[in-house]
């Protein structure tokens, strides 16, 4: 493989876990906020992590290709 194809292949694993970090953590914020699993009776803080982790599961990875874009030669 040349370096262009290992610099897009890691870009793209990099997205991928990025995307699935947030999916997690969307899922550990519905957690604390409706069970009792890690704060008795819930916690009213989880709500706001599931929002700006599922914003940022959307958002981040086409950041990220706006980001990593190159520019158009002359």
């Amino acid at each position: 493989m040349t370096q262009q194809d290992d610099i897009w292949r890691n870009r793209f694993i990099f997205m991928n876990l990025v995307r699935i970090g947030a999916t997690a953590l969307v899922f550990f914020g519905l957690l604390l906020w409706q069970s009792d699993a890690i704060v008795e009776g819930g916690s009213i803080i989880g709500l706001p992590i599931a929002l700006a982790a599922m914003v940022a599961s959307f958002a981040a990875p086409k950041w990220l290709s706006r980001r990593w874009r190159t520019p158009p030669g002359p």
